[in-house]
């Protein structure tokens, strides 16, 4: 995946709702949602029809294994291909996702990054369930729950991230900081530090679950991988829902 703070679909359902609000034309969602991939297809035409249609929001979905919550109704193709990629796109209004496939090509030394977004079919979504959600609420749990898993993680003792983690995660900050992670100007500002908060700990479990990091004692890598799982998951989920609150913001709905 390419190295960037925030999920692809993430930055693109944020952009998306700008253009669907009239700020933007729908064909300037990938030059500033995407500047870190060299090619992208499949992602302006249905968008633009989605727009034609009447929708004002695109919402996210970041599954994980055991956790397909925030997931619109669908068939058992949509929620395969959106729990490989781990991430995915939805519209409430119609229904209908969009779920990402990414690849790296080029030789050794000279590899860029593509990015293929196919149309899946999905229940409507009902907007009720993200308008119920409290900002809040979703920060406090990602901090509460931080805590206790960071106190975890001290208490099985081991190195949960190493060399590899900080190289990736100064990749990852490079890329931050020369383009704002990615998110569009208008969003709240404790939204802005929820999915900031939540995609770093996202990254960071990531890197912190590479086998490579793996110690020699059996005990201590099971016990250290269980407690980054569990912070994945939450971080994944909380990513999401800031995500979306800020959606119905730019949508005009907040």
């Amino acid at each position: 995946m390419p190295d960037h703070e925030l999920p692809a679909s993430v930055r693109v359902a944020l952009w998306s709702t700008v253009a669907f609000a009239g700020r933007i034309d729908v064909s300037g969602v990938v030059p500033r949602a995407l500047p870190d991939l060299d090619h992208v297809e499949g992602l302006s035409e249905p968008l633009a029809m989605w727009q034609s249609l009447g929708e004002r929001a695109v919402l996210v979905a970041l599954p994980r294994p055991g956790d397909m919550s925030g997931m619109p109704q669908a068939g058992t193709e949509l929620q395969a291909a959106a729990a490989a990629a781990q991430e995915c796109l939805f519209i409430p209004g119609l229904g209908g996702a969009l779920v990402p496939d990414f690849e790296r090509y080029g030789p050794a030394g000279d590899q860029g990054w593509s990015v293929r977004w196919e149309v899946h079919g999905a229940q409507p979504y009902p907007t009720h369930r993200v308008e119920a959600l409290d900002l809040g609420q979703v920060e406090l749990a990602l901090r509460t729950e931080l805590a206790a898993h960071t106190d975890d993680l001290v208490a099985v003792g081991g190195a949960p991230f190493g060399q590899a983690a900080e190289l990736g995660l100064a990749r990852v900050r490079a890329v931050a900081d020369a383009d704002r992670w990615g998110l569009p100007p208008g969003m709240p500002g404790r939204a802005e530090r929820v999915i900031s908060l939540a995609a770093t700990v996202l990254r960071l479990t990531e890197v912190g679950l590479d086998p490579a990091l793996e110690s020699v004692d059996l005990t201590t890598t099971t016990a250290r991988a269980h407690t980054l799982r569990r912070l994945h998951t939450l971080a994944a989920s909380s990513l999401a829902d800031a995500t979306n609150i800020a959606v119905l913001h730019l949508a005009g709905w907040r």
